[in-house]
């Protein structure tokens, strides 16, 4: 099955998080789009991996992707080494996506970073021809690919995107796939610690980060992403 969009987290809700309005409309245009999760939040304060895998799958079928899958790498301890790389290089080749959303170039959480290094590092050694990756014990070798454009949304942290996507009347689909993971955000009734991301202020914030970036090229809702490299259009009117 070949992607328009794979967007990697390095937790179940990252990708949501980050990034939900924008999958929400490009889906909502035709576009199909897949998620990959690095690890199960098992390290998560609240809730369980099982708890974790069911809300991941409750939030896939609101925002209408058409894959989602875990890596199952270790929660916190999960690092950029060759063995990791080829996992990831095996979902890139599976999925082909012309575009790649990941983690935070930089955030609180360090598997955020890591995650986003990690991701990164894979696409471009997924174009290697000489690296060969075999899927599930296959016996074909895959073919190589390399997506057109690597792109990392923002998380906890404001960090100045280098671009924003205008996702006004997406923010309710938006908010309905975070709030899949009932076990994670706030809810007054909960017995559960409270965490950094359980209160309402947190849950709010998605709301007027959005708004507020947003304003900024005259809309009501955007969500910005990272480069690592320069961005081009086709024509100058491309841009808003």
């Amino acid at each position: 099955m070949k992607l328009d969009i794979l967007a990697f987290g390095a937790h179940p809700d990252d990708v949501e998080l980050g990034a939900g309005a924008t999958i929400a409309k490009a889906i909502a245009n035709g576009k199909k789009v897949g998620i990959v999760d690095l690890t199960r939040g098992e390290l998560g304060t609240r809730g369980s991996a099982e708890i974790r895998d069911s809300e991941a799958a409750a939030s896939a079928k609101v925002l209408g992707v058409v894959a989602r899958e875990n890596l199952g790498f270790a929660d916190g301890f999960f690092v950029n080494d060759r063995a990791h790389q080829l996992e990831i290089i095996k979902m890139v080749r599976k999925y082909r996506p012309e575009i790649v959303l990941c983690n935070a170039i930089d955030d609180r959480h360090i598997d955020h970073g890591k995650g986003s290094k990690l991701v990164s590092d894979a696409c471009f050694l997924s174009g290697l021809i000489k690296i060969e990756t075999r899927l599930d014990d296959a016996d074909d070798v895959q073919a190589q690919w390399r997506p057109k454009v690597v792109y990392h949304y923002i998380q906890w942290k404001n960090l100045e995107p280098d671009f924003v996507v205008d996702v006004s009347g997406y923010i309710a689909k938006k908010t309905e796939a975070i709030l899949a993971y009932s076990s994670q955000f706030h809810d007054p009734k909960s017995k559960e610690p409270e965490t950094p991301i359980s209160s309402k202020n947190f849950i709010d914030s998605v709301n007027y980060r959005a708004r507020d970036l947003g304003r900024l090229i005259g809309v009501d809702y955007a969500e910005g992403f990272t480069v690592e490299r320069f961005v081009g259009v086709n024509n100058i009117d491309d841009l808003i």
